[in-house]
């Protein structure tokens, strides 16, 4: 069975009460930032545009030392990295791009067959951004969608993935062989977005123009501006489509092959991965060198406080070792 799920409310980046409130009056949502630009939401990160054999890949980039990829979700960008990579560029020259269709990245025609958003093809952008900046060679972290292009990244391209961790994932083609309904409830999103276009858009669409106007603190709006136009919405919805078609085309064919590199596992134990699967025992199945540990949040591990403290402490350690 195939399929994939509109975002749930504990799933969506909106930060807490804490965050300084503010507008985003209708119809004047910020533009992105531009190549050479100082990240306003990661300090010392420098933006660029990297041209790719697909598309056009925006990218923030800081710190100094060994190369580390780090790959957002959905719906998010490379913001959502903005506690802990400042913290892992102390270390490490730090790559924070937007997934192709993601943020200010390039978005892409429709194929009949969803190919243009294939975890393959999102991952060669990736290994091409890399490229880009000199680093045949490097560990990825991915959270949730980024994880899946990770993982294919480890299968189409071994030789370049020195270290995988996933946040908060399952293969895909472990979780669309074992539906249930508890799975479904819980990633409903991952159904309806399969839906042909433009039907689910059209609704997230609404959704998002009913909140224009809202009181957003300065994260809120930004994620607010890359995920709230027509063409992000698209995208992201043919990301899903691909998931469940294209995608699972290629896990099929791959499914004896193991990921060779060491991979560590990192879920929300108050999130449907930590409810409802043994998440460690799946990724053991799947790659020669895996650890990884429950911890105490929902999905948003690396957004979450105080538990994105906790992600550091794993990723420095798993990163070292």
């Amino acid at each position: 069975m195939t399929a994939a799920v509109a975002i749930t409310a504990t799933d969506r980046p909106i930060l807490g009460s804490t965050a300084l409130a503010q507008t985003l009056a209708a119809g004047s949502a910020a533009t992105g930032q531009q190549a050479g630009e100082i990240s306003k939401f990661l300090p010392g990160f420098t933006v660029s545009k990297v041209k790719t054999s697909g598309t056009t890949i925006h990218v923030v980039k800081g710190g100094q030392g060994p190369p580390l990829l780090l790959l957002h979700g959905a719906p998010m960008s490379h913001i959502t990295w903005r506690f802990i990579g400042p913290q892992l560029a102390k270390q490490y020259t730090v790559i924070a791009p937007d997934l192709r269709g993601y943020g200010d990245s390039g978005k892409m025609p429709d194929t009949p067959d969803h190919a243009n958003y294939s975890k393959r093809n999102m991952a060669l952008d990736q290994v091409e951004v890399m490229k880009h900046f000199g680093f045949e060679k490097f560990p990825v972290v991915g959270h949730d969608r980024g994880g899946r292009v990770a993982h294919r990244m480890t299968l189409d391209h071994p030789d370049k993935v020195m270290k995988l961790a996933v946040l908060d994932i399952l293969p895909t083609h472990y979780l669309y062989t074992h539906v249930t309904l508890e799975f479904v409830n819980a990633y409903f999103h991952w159904f309806n977005y399969l839906r042909a276009a433009p039907g689910p858009e059209n609704e997230l669409k609404a959704q998002a123009d009913a909140r224009r106007g809202q009181p957003m603190s300065d994260v809120q709006a930004e994620y607010y501006r890359t995920t709230s136009t027509m063409e992000n919405i698209h995208a992201m919805c043919e990301d899903y489509r691909a998931a469940a078609s294209i995608d699972l085309k290629h896990d099929e064919l791959d499914l004896k092959k193991k990921i060779a590199c060491p991979l560590l596992t990192l879920w929300g134990q108050n999130g449907p991965m930590g409810r409802l699967y043994d998440v460690l025992a799946v990724w053991r199945e799947r790659g020669t060198k895996v650890t990884g540990k429950g911890l105490p949040g929902g999905h948003n591990l690396q957004e979450e406080e105080p538990v994105w403290n906790q992600v550091l402490t794993e990723l420095t350690a798993f990163l070292k070792a």
